[in-house]
């Protein structure tokens, strides 16, 4: 057995398949001109089941009713899969999954919220092998309409090849294209095609019977076995980080969780009815304690100012806030024990009206929105998210400076929450939802850390008295705000801006149409 694991790869054609040595003999070192073909699930990713990103799409683009199609039809498929035909259970996953949906829907998932999944799943071994090389390819059974983004974009892979699907009119038929699914022998015809006018991969990886046949056109083959206990790489080692994604659940729906969150959405939608009640009809002194007795945690750090003296001319505190999601002023308000009102930038007409605090849409004219915030300031305290949208991931986005022109009275305030089913935010659905998706949580929590006041000397007023000249520019300000925010939450700063977000994930700028740039990293600095 030993001896066997000694035979070179490059003498493939008279040795057995089953004699392919495993990733951890393979060299990574000097590999810059070499190529490789990796397969996807259980070789680049470490879970060999495909039907998690099945079941994502199934929810993001057709909702519940999709998922639990998809959920019923996939013990048929695994059924198929293990003992008939790899090639039927797969269509079966495809079809139940795509049938009916628009390729366009089909396609902003894989853009916006697949990624974040299977960054989180990668191979270490294999990621190290397939990294080191100078061209890389993707061979997988996956529809590529679902994995070429994430591929392209974030792994850096030259070219995809996978299943295709059919199209009529736009929408998904849920058949595949000939020559089928790209299992077995199929994989191996479309790899001798796709590089039929150069050389054969120097190195082949997979890891089931299924991928020997494509393995054995390559001058190196290597196997990844099972081992669902490597600890997958790290984030901060892929080649672009993932700031911005979207997609309304946390964590990845194997059929057990997919059973769970179908089963616990009726119940979880009238618990967030109740808490959004409570908040918006109780006195905002009782909302902490009601938050608390329904199961939502909030938990207060640091000594907020005290409310401004309305028979004193004193100006109102403006609490400038990190973005997590639209509720951030609600929690703010709900730490005070007082509303606080908030200027926004976008609000669902549904989130304005069960809103229990005061909300004020920005008009994006800087000198309407400026009076409009200094007339705010005159009548009391006010809050403000200048990041101008929300961001999920441990980075702050560029903080607009328009607040620091206004007033010296500034308050940080570092926002931070945690959520175990869904997420409360989206660049993608309906805004209106995203209460109603925060507080289907079984209990989530907020985290409200009130900052040290910023020193005169450190405003853009200078010396006081809210707008006099002198002191730091506006954009100093707004960067060291930033920059002090991020440091108490363990966050990293990026230049990052609300249409790079919108730009990245819904192919727009928030507020119009436009051709999806290509978003680099390189936007990403540090604090």
């Amino acid at each position: 057995m030993a001896k066997s694991k000694e035979i070179s790869c490059n003498t493939r054609n008279n040795s057995s398949p089953f004699n392919f040595p495993t990733i951890d003999q393979c060299q990574s070192i000097g590999r810059e001109k070499d190529s490789v073909v990796a397969d996807m699930d259980g070789t680049l990713l470490r879970g060999r089941s495909s039907f998690p990103y099945f079941a994502l799409v199934a929810f993001e683009v057709g909702g519940i009713l999709r998922l639990l199609l998809l959920l019923l039809a996939s013990p048929f498929a695994g059924i198929l899969y293990y003992f008939i035909s790899e090639s039927a259970g797969i269509r079966v996953l495809i079809f139940t999954t795509f049938a009916g949906m628009r390729v366009s829907d089909i396609e902003s998932v894989a853009r916006a919220v697949l990624p974040k999944f299977y960054s989180g799943d990668l191979h270490p071994e294999t990621w190290q092998v397939f990294s080191s090389c100078g061209r890389r390819c993707v061979l997988t059974a996956n529809p590529r309409v679902m994995v070429e983004d994430f591929l392209k974009d974030y792994l850096g892979a030259d070219m995809v090849l996978g299943t295709e699907i059919n199209v009529y009119r736009g929408r998904a038929t849920g058949f595949v294209k000939s020559p089928g699914v790209l299992v077995g022998r199929n994989k191996a015809e479309a790899l001798k095609k796709a590089f039929s006018d150069s050389e054969m991969p120097n190195i082949g990886l997979g890891d089931r019977k299924t991928d020997h046949q494509f393995m054995k056109l390559c001058k190196e083959s290597y196997m990844v076995p099972p081992n669902s206990n490597v600890d997958p790489v790290s984030l901060d080692k892929l080649p672009k980080p993932i700031v911005f994604h979207d997609g309304r659940l946390v964590h990845k729906p194997t059929p057990f969780t997919a059973l769970l969150t179908i089963l616990w959405i009726p119940v979880g939608f009238l618990l967030a009815c109740l808490r959004i009640a409570a908040g918006s009809l109780l006195p905002m002194p009782l909302v902490y304690y009601a938050f608390w007795a329904l199961g939502v945690r909030v938990h207060i750090h640091g000594h907020p100012p005290p409310p401004p003296q309305k028979s004193s001319a004193q100006s109102g505190v403006l609490f400038v806030c990190s973005h997590r999601t639209l509720l951030d002023p609600i929690f703010l308000s709900t730490a005070l024990g007082r509303p606080i009102p908030a200027v926004t930038y976008s609000l669902s007409r549904l989130s304005e009206f069960i809103s229990p605090i005061k909300t004020v849409r920005l008009s994006r004219d800087r000198a309407t929105d400026a009076a409009m915030i200094k007339k705010l300031l005159e009548e009391g305290d006010l809050a403000i998210c200048p990041e101008g949208t929300t961001c999920r991931e441990p980075f702050l986005l560029r903080f607009s400076a328009l607040f620091a022109e206004l007033t010296d009275e500034l308050v940080p305030v570092a926002m931070s929450n945690r959520m175990s089913m869904f997420h409360g935010t989206t660049a993608r659905g309906w805004k209106g939802m995203d209460p109603f998706y925060f507080f289907m949580n079984p209990s989530p929590v907020y985290e409200v850390t009130f900052l040290n006041k910023l020193p005169y000397e450190l405003t853009s007023c200078g010396s006081g008295g809210g707008g006099g000249e002198g002191g730091r520019s506006s954009h100093e300000v707004a960067n060291y705000i930033q920059r002090t925010i991020a440091s108490s939450l363990s966050y990293e700063c990026t230049s990052f801006t609300r249409k790079d977000k919108y730009r990245a994930l819904a192919g727009n700028d928030g507020s119009v149409t436009v051709q999806k740039p290509n978003l680099h990293a390189n936007k990403v600095m540090g604090c």
